[in-house]
């Protein structure tokens, strides 16, 4: 009884929680915690292995001495399976803070995992360490005479007991990973966004932003005047272009407080419009939850047409297929078409990437698909920073046997995405000419959206005329867009 106290108090109890703070301690400068969680454990689980080994008083029968070194090993795989299979493999579930405090001597790792958004690390540490221990164990042990007789049928049954224990759960982060994908992207002003924005700042002196011919007929001339325009990340370079051409060059360096020519994305931009803090929206029609979300709110929304965009869904060069027709895209998107073979492709799964609810384009796919359920988007786990780990839809990947949508300028002018080809849609390709006479299918306008007030800001309705004016259009057309009418 003391031996087995020993083990699972002092060498997989005490020291392993030792250890998990020492790890912690090392986390000092720009060391990757993964790497150094994985060195950590392997080091410590073998010399604590070893030195348990060193016993004098170990038990003579086989059972007696080994359960208690992989004991601690089955117990790990046994509670990380069925946390797996409760939380689906998703590691911001509230169910691995359970799993947490039922691996006390690893805690503080866990804690840190949870900090930093790394929850596989709730996984990684005890299996390592445990593993490490054995090891250690095993290769000290068999060095001491006289040497236990393993059998060959007990070391099977364990080896079948310890698989089988961990292929369920890996089998749930298996499937997991057909629908999750790991985290890319960055910050961007005061919103999520997808691409770098920097060259499409109006702050930015060598930004890439279009020029009027001639001097703009609107001008805001007192910076007390200016509005505050926010919108999806596929219209910043539009409203950047107008900013530009007609705002106080004083009031633009103000914006470094992030005042008056903001990016907040789609989803952010629209509440704020909603509350408020921004007087022009722009972006492609709203979702019918965000049109319920100004009603329930009280307000009106003014939607002004500026420009035409195709919605354009688009794949690798690699993949044979030119286009799909209007059915295609909606038997891909509700799942009855899984594979490229069906749509005269190869026989490969397809991967269908969406996009945030309430985004634009997500509300341009559910108007497409109309009453036909759409099937469940890939995720991601993207570091929430202070508190876990946040799941949100997985931008578009560049695979082989992937599939995406957006708008034409954001996939092949501000985007410039390397190795994807726009789709035809029933035979017609989404170029300019398509765009502006309608004959191309998922054809859509550009907005500018402001709130009906009875008194509207005295620059409001002249801006929003100047946008679908002359030069408004003109720089519409610079930007990547399409005009409302041919010139």
């Amino acid at each position: 009884m003391g031996y087995i106290l020993r083990v699972l108090l002092l060498y997989c109890g005490l020291l392993p929680f030792v250890f998990s703070i020492m790890t912690l301690v090392l986390m000092e400068g720009n060391l990757n915690l993964t790497i150094l969680v994985v060195v950590m454990m392997l080091v410590s689980g073998v010399a604590t292995g070893v030195l348990a080994a060193w016993d004098r008083h170990l038990p003579e029968s086989l059972g007696k001495r080994y359960l208690p070194v992989v004991y601690p090993l089955g117990y790990t795989g046994m509670l990380w399976t069925v946390c797996m299979l409760f939380s689906g493999g998703f590691y911001g579930s509230s169910t691995w803070v359970v799993y947490s405090f039922l691996q006390i001597p690893f805690l503080p790792i866990s804690f840190m995992a949870s900090f930093q958004g790394v929850g596989i690390l709730y996984a990684i540490a005890p299996i390592t360490y445990y593993l490490a221990f054995s090891l250690g164990f095993v290769i000290k042990e068999r060095t001491r005479q006289p040497r236990i007789v393993i059998q060959r049928k007990q070391l099977i049954l364990v080896s079948i007991v310890v698989l089988l224990t961990f292929s369920v759960g890996s089998t749930v982060q298996w499937q997991r990973s057909q629908t999750v994908l790991s985290s890319y992207g960055f910050k961007y002003g005061g919103g999520y966004s997808s691409t770098d924005l920097w060259p499409y700042d109006v702050l930015n002196p060598s930004n890439r932003l279009p020029r009027l011919e001639d001097k703009s007929t609107f001008k805001i001339e007192d910076p007390k005047d200016m509005l505050v325009l926010d919108g999806a990340e596929a219209a910043f370079p539009v409203y950047s272009a107008f900013a530009q051409a007609t705002y106080p060059q004083e009031g633009l360096v103000d914006n470094s407080k992030g005042e008056y020519v903001s990016f907040t994305n789609t989803i952010n931009a629209y509440e704020r419009l909603l509350k408020g803090e921004v007087d022009i929206y722009f972006g492609a029609e709203p979702s019918a939850n965000q049109l319920q979300m100004a009603k329930d709110s009280g307000h009106e929304l003014v939607m002004t047409p500026i420009g035409k965009e195709a919605f354009v869904f688009f794949v690798n060069n690699n993949n044979a297929i030119k286009g799909l027709t209007v059915q295609e895209i909606k038997d891909i998107y509700s799942g009855k078409t899984r594979f490229w073979k069906d749509v005269g492709g190869r026989n490969k799964k397809i991967i269908a990437f969406q996009r945030p609810a309430n985004s634009g384009s997500q509300t341009l796919l559910e108007k497409i698909m109309a009453d036909t359920p759409i099937i469940q988007p890939l995720k991601e786990e993207v570091p929430r920073g202070m508190g876990g780990i946040l799941e949100q839809v997985a931008d578009y990947r560049n695979y082989e046997d992937s599939i995406g949508f957006s708008f034409r300028f954001f996939a092949t002018g501000m985007n410039q995405s390397k190795g994807i080809k726009l789709l035809a849609i029933n035979d017609v390709e989404p170029n300019a000419v398509n765009i502006s006479d309608g004959s191309y299918p998922f054809t859509a306008n550009l907005y500018a959206i402001t709130l009906k007030r009875d008194k509207p800001k005295s620059m409001v309705v002249p801006f929003l005329a100047w946008m679908q004016g002359h030069q408004g259009q003109q720089l519409i057309e610079k930007v990547g867009y399409v005009r409302l009418k041919s010139p």
